[in-house]
């Protein structure tokens, strides 16, 4: 090596020396921020409804977690984004009918030791006051920058938090989607609420903190993109963060998907429900506390072992042992023990998948729908009834009927609405609700759904006989409606059973409908359903099909489909859930079944 390569060397090696040791030096303070939303009531890790343990989610697997963190890194923050006190069984059908007592789940959060939490709307299905009660028993604040009183003041008293950590002062601003009327307007103290844009308010709250914090959480109950509000985006944690891009942090929720990503210098993440993931987020400052870098990871809690302290608690052990009670004894008498069932059927309501994971009772009429459908219709007195399978794999068995088996078929605490609709509005509505499949082409060997369509979202209807062609695009595949034998005419005027949820989130919120409701239920459908069971015992399964999807060729008679759905069936091949399975890839997807084999 020449003198004139030595000194290139030498420099080289100088320079190396000098910027590993600016980036050693860059940070000083390291803090960790646990994220967690949207939890649903979930604290054991259990399903009641299956009486059943989970394996990979849960209240008392995320504390596992949040420990071994807390162990790692002692300046840890632990969040949470809304929606915690609904959600179970043992949430929606005991504690939360009891707000002066005890709750388990903030019983649990406290003991986990929050820092703060958002309020999610369902924190308000019950009412401001129930929500109020429940709320106050918590350790840590509870965090609505948007939602006020008539006095202009923070609804749950405070709208951000300043927590200082080795030093550094950290804001953590809490803001709930302003969608909650949408959903629960005639809940008690809804009406004296106002909720503001989040976006507003957020960046109210910034400038009210001023120089008071070095580092900007943001923890949004709400999704990335608007929901509603798409011309404005009150309701998108996108359009906080385009008005407010000095968020160092920003928390989502609500939507219930995994989030990770970096906008500029802001990292953004977000959970799916039950407590299946924790979001962490690692902040680097240095000596004047100014952010070198952050990160963020989205830890799924499969594989982590329950805490048993937080199971041990003697409330959360109380609480879980009495649902269990509740859901195997049929919830009769006061606190639903005793082992009496609450019905039983004579067979099951399910038909069989002819192809596995796609649910026959999304894709024809089955005993499940037309039994909800047809307790909407005695209940309300309705002409037409609309309602969906909120669960691919929802029956019931047959025998006794538990108090699980009907939280299975209808997990939510719906009400009935009555709504008169023209006949041009209930087939918008129909043809809505139809939009959850994609649209078949010759030769796909099923039908399948789009996936971004939530299943949640499509409705079955009764009361009327129809057809949907799936040779159709979006918008025109609602065929051949009939009402009392007629072809159902455009200014024909019914009257509609819907729950509370669709009248409010998707008649009143897409236009579909000019009418208000003219009669609502004292009680909750899923309360209809286990007082049919109690009157008319055994129950059989009957189905009026009167729908059918039209359009397709599934035909049994083509070896080559059999071939495929048999393919599937043994586990050679995915499920075309999303996306069908075409004849023409015939070859192809033998050779990669041959290839899994």
């Amino acid at each position: 090596m020449n003198n004139s390569s030595r000194k290139v060397l030498a420099i080289f090696i100088v320079v190396l020396v000098a910027v590993s040791s600016i980036f050693a030096a860059e940070w000083t303070k390291h803090i960790t921020v646990i994220g967690t939303s949207d939890m649903h009531g979930n604290i054991w890790g259990y399903s009641y409804e299956d009486n059943s343990e989970t394996a990979n989610n849960g209240m008392a697997r995320l504390y596992t977690y949040i420990e071994s963190v807390r162990k790692e890194n002692p300046d840890t923050l632990l969040i949470d984004a809304g929606d915690d006190i609904q959600g179970t069984i043992m949430t929606d059908d005991l504690y939360n009918k009891t707000p002066d007592a005890p709750n388990p789940v903030i019983t649990a959060m406290n003991y986990m030791g929050y820092d703060a939490m958002t309020l999610g709307n369902h924190e308000f299905n019950w009412g401001v006051d129930t929500a109020r009660k429940i709320l106050s028993q918590a350790d840590f604040p509870i965090l609505a920058a948007n939602v006020v009183d008539s006095s202009g003041n923070y609804a749950t008293g405070l709208g951000y938090i300043i927590r200082n950590v080795n030093g550094v002062n950290i804001a953590i601003i809490g803001t709930v989607t302003p969608d909650v009327p949408i959903w629960d307007s005639e809940k008690e103290g809804i009406a004296a609420l106002t909720f503001l844009p989040a976006n507003i308010a957020v960046k109210n709250a910034i400038e009210e903190i001023g120089n008071k914090a070095d580092v900007i959480i943001v923890s949004a109950h709400m999704g990335m993109y608007a929901e509603f509000d798409e011309d404005n985006g009150s309701d998108s944690a996108q359009k906080i963060l385009d008005d407010n891009p000095e968020i160092d942090i920003l928390q989502v929720a609500h939507n219930h998907v995994v989030v990770n990503e970096k906008q500029g210098n802001t990292v953004i993440g977000g959970c799916r429900n039950g407590g299946r993931d924790a979001a962490r987020f690692d902040l680097y400052l240095d000596d004047t506390n100014n952010v070198v870098d952050c990160t963020v990871e989205i830890v799924d809690m499969t594989g982590v072992i329950p805490s048993e302290e937080i199971r041990a608690i003697p409330l959360v052990k109380e609480a879980h042992e009495k649902t269990i009670s509740y859901v195997n004894g049929g919830g009769s008498g006061e606190d639903g023990e005793g082992g009496v069932a609450l019905g039983s059927t004579t067979a099951r309501f399910q038909p069989e998948n002819e192809i596995s994971g796609i649910p026959e009772g999304r894709i024809r009429d089955t005993a499940v729908m037309d039994l909800i459908n047809m307790i909407q219709l005695r209940e309300s007195g309705a002409d037409v009834s609309a309602a969906a399978l909120f669960k691919d794999t929802s029956d019931l068995p047959e025998g006794n009927i538990n108090y699980g088996n009907i939280f299975d078929i209808y997990k939510f605490d719906n009400t009935l609405y009555r709504v008169d609709v023209t006949g041009a509005e209930l087939k918008a509505y129909m043809e809505w609700s139809a939009e959850c499949y994609n649209q078949w082409k010759p030769g796909d060997i099923n039908i399948s759904f789009d996936p971004e369509y939530p299943d949640y979202l499509y409705d079955m209807f009764e009361g009327v006989d129809y057809e949907i062609d799936l040779s159709e695009p979006k918008g025109s595949r609602i065929k051949n409606v009939m009402f009392n034998g007629k072809p159902l005419q455009d200014d024909d005027i019914l009257s509609l059973a819907v729950n509370n949820y669709r009248y409010s989130s998707a008649l009143k919120a897409q236009g579909l409908i000019s009418g208000k409701r003219n009669w609502e239920s004292s009680r909750s459908i899923r309360d209809m359903i286990v007082d049919y069971f109690s009157k008319n015992s055994p129950v059989s399964p009957f189905v009026t099909d009167n729908w059918r999807i039209v359009g397709v060729d599934l035909s049994e008679d083509d070896p080559r489909r059999v071939e495929l759905i048999k393919l599937i069936n043994e586990g050679y091949l995915d499920t075309p859930y999303a996306e069908s399975y075409n004849l023409t890839d015939y070859d192809a997807l033998v050779a990669e079944a041959k290839f899994n084999m």
